[in-house]
């Protein structure tokens, strides 16, 4: 690893900059992993679109219809294919703990730079706070690698604020992807913000967040590489003009984006969110593939529905 525990929130703080992506994992007609789709991916994402971080084997990812060794597989071919060149994040988010810590220490063993875990589904409980408090704790002590928390709707309920910056006071929590309300997310970050990064995965706010909350980091979700393309980096554009204080042009190159938002939004099908996303890499010339069982395939009409918003977005190919 690259720090100690009592090193990764500083360490995060230093290289966990600028905008992160959530993968979607190619597949081969059979279901089976994509491996050279993914690096093809990788790099596309990296050297042309700027990404600077990739969370890998999240929900995007399909990591709930793979097997605990595909998932392995899944962090070793993203940690090679970023080769240092990007940060990584890996979702080891499971039900069961035995497993989460399984592929928390393979994470740590394979050379990623952190992980993110979901809080849980919790069934019969009343103490919650100090449950999901023992859950991360039990986490953080197993393994020395930055872990970053992740609370969103999928629980069941919301991790509050006041839980999140209890649990922020932990050596090796680093961030939050925390899926909320503003105004909650908003108040984390004046309770925790100087023990960890939050972050939340809404495009639509990255720019008001870096401009109002101080943030640094977009944590992350498929936009960076479905509203861009080699030749049009707008949210890259964007990003870098509010770094450098130039809000005003910032917000009329995030604002000229609203098209590109609208035809994803528009075309997408309800409960499939990542075989349109999939089919719109494709469009783009990334890999995309099916998605794999229980979830459900694009039809063909849809097909024709989200190709048309594509291709009058006005996204530059």
């Amino acid at each position: 690893m690259k720090y100690k525990k009592n090193q990764a929130k500083d360490y995060s703080r230093e290289h966990m900059k600028g905008i992160w992506a959530a993968a979607l994992n190619p597949m081969k007609p059979d279901y089976s992993l994509d491996e050279d789709g993914l690096r093809s991916n990788i790099n596309h994402w990296i050297e042309d679109l700027k990404v600077q971080g990739l969370f890998i084997a999240g929900k995007q990812g399909e990591y709930f219809s793979m097997s605990l060794d595909e998932r392995k597989r899944n962090f070793e071919v993203a940690v090679e294919a970023c080769n240092g060149r990007a940060g990584t994040i890996m979702s080891c988010s499971d039900q069961n703990f035995d497993t989460v810590i399984e592929l928390a220490g393979h994470a740590q063993a394979v050379g990623a730079d952190y992980i993110v875990v979901h809080a849980p589904v919790l069934h019969f409980i009343h103490d919650r706070d100090d449950t999901l408090y023992n859950y991360y704790r039990e986490i953080c002590e197993r393994v020395d690698i930055g872990i970053a928390m992740w609370s969103h709707p999928d629980s069941g309920y919301l991790m509050s604020p006041e839980l999140c910056a209890r649990i922020a006071e932990l050596p090796n929590i680093i961030a939050i992807k925390y899926s909320v309300p503003r105004d909650m997310y908003r108040e984390l970050t004046v309770l925790a913000g100087d023990r960890i990064l939050v972050s939340t995965a809404s495009e639509d706010e990255w720019l008001d967040n870096m401009v109002e909350l101080g943030w640094q980091l977009y944590l992350c979700s498929s936009p960076p590489y479905l509203l861009q393309t080699h030749n049009d980096l707008r949210m890259h554009e964007y990003t870098q003009l509010a770094l450098a204080g130039k809000i005003h042009e910032a917000r009329q190159v995030r604002d000229s984006l609203e098209p590109v938002r609208k035809a994803l939004r528009e075309t997408r099908p309800g409960g499939k969110p990542q075989a349109q996303q999939k089919y719109w890499q494709e469009l783009l010339g990334q890999a995309g593939g099916p998605v794999r069982p229980p979830l459900l395939q694009l039809t063909e009409q849809e097909k024709e529905i989200i190709q048309s918003g594509f291709n009058q977005c006005g996204l530059k190919s």
